[in-house]
């Protein structure tokens, strides 16, 4: 078997599909990975090579719309298909689903895969078809409606976005799809540490609007008029995305010192240590790896009651679900942790058990390998 995986972002290789990838080796198939920003020399392509994987470089633009730049991805993944002859295709993310499933076919793949990790700007905000984002969606949906067309199964993170797919017609009655667990984590090296002694509070995100950053530095202010003393964390990097933070505006929270917000960050293990509580306000998510993570560490955890959110937390119990854009009921539900910090110890307890019965990233891999006939 010679299997080819296609991504967005070189880094959420290991990152994110470590264990299937290391699943694939251990299984003596020929394992082939793709995404841009993969030169010869490099340090991302060193350390993929250093794992056995056959690593290609490929010309993709994760985001914004150029259809010469988009076209020459597609030629390019049909010729390294069709040189290196995959008997399995899987992409992830927008971009790599949708040429990459088309290039497959074109190829004559015998199994081609999709994984839908998140939806994207196109599909948030309300509908409005003669908008920016209201274009841009309808012509998302025709390709991935084209794409998926050709796949045979299809993986998605959340039942929300499954039904979503289904109910526009993007996903065909004859095309098989399965819902998994998000890309889950790994348990022994995302491990419990202890709890700080003062409460702390923590996002991780690209800085988007739709990820809730507003909503968390306007819910944190709301807490620090009764509680000065509080933190709040905020780690991450702006996009290159239409609905980006500006740098103006972070750079005006950091200058009123709402939030610390260290940067970017190659291991986040650190910042989620440094917390009492993980928050994330995000209007939608596949499943966020960043909540999994700080549950596998024995986090507290406060997110939106949205599809891919809501699925990691069982109200009361590791946590606290908030509606979307819901600023005072954020700011409620992190005073309750304030002022009863006992919550933080018992409900962290419970991310953990959560995560290492449901989110298991070897579990989640395991489970998609069967889904496609490998395992």
């Amino acid at each position: 078997m010679t299997f080819l995986l296609v991504a967005g972002y070189a880094d959420s290789l290991l990152n994110f599909r470590g264990p299937l990838l290391e699943a694939l080796l251990a299984g003596d198939s020929t394992v082939h990975v793709a995404a841009p920003a993969l030169p010869p020399g490099s340090p991302a392509r060193q350390q993929l090579e250093a794992r056995g994987l056959q690593v290609h470089d490929i010309p993709l633009r994760r985001t914004g719309l150029n259809p010469l730049a988009d076209f020459a991805t597609l030629l390019h993944l049909l010729g390294l298909m069709r040189r290196i002859r995959p008997t399995h295709v899987l992409g992830y993310t927008i971009k790599p689903v949708i040429y990459g499933s088309i290039a497959a076919r074109l190829a004559g793949v015998p199994y081609r895969f999709a994984l839908i990790t998140g939806l994207g700007y196109a599909f948030q905000g309300q509908e409005d078809g003669g908008s920016r984002r209201g274009l841009l969606r309808s012509l998302v949906q025709r390709l991935y409606r084209l794409a998926l067309g050709g796949t045979h199964k299809v993986f998605f993170q959340n039942p929300d976005d499954e039904a979503l797919f289904r109910s526009l017609g993007i996903l065909q009655p004859g095309t098989p799809s399965c819902v998994v667990n998000g890309s889950g984590v790994d348990v022994v090296r995302f491990a419990v540490s202890p709890l700080p002694a003062a409460p702390r509070f923590l996002l991780i995100a690209r800085l988007l609007g739709d990820k809730g950053v507003r909503e968390y530095v306007q819910a944190a202010r709301q807490v620090r008029t009764r509680h000065p003393e509080v933190q709040f964390g905020l780690v991450g990097w702006i996009d290159e995305n239409p609905d980006a933070i500006r740098q103006a505006e972070l750079d005006g929270w950091v200058a009123e010192g709402v939030v610390d917000f260290p940067g970017r960050l190659n291991d986040v293990r650190p910042a989620i240590a440094s917390c009492s509580v993980y928050v994330l306000p995000s209007y939608r998510e596949g499943t966020p790896r960043t909540v999994l993570e700080a549950m596998a560490m024995g986090r507290a955890i406060i997110t939106t009651d949205a599809p891919g959110c809501r699925e990691t937390v069982e109200d009361g119990d590791n946590g606290f679900l908030v509606p979307v854009k819901a600023v005072d009921e954020l700011a409620a539900a992190m005073l309750r942790f304030v002022e009863q910090p006992e919550l933080a110890a018992r409900m962290g307890a419970r991310s953990r058990k959560i995560a290492e019965e449901k989110y298991d990233a070897h579990q989640v891999s395991a489970r998609m390998l069967e889904e496609m006939g490998i395992a």
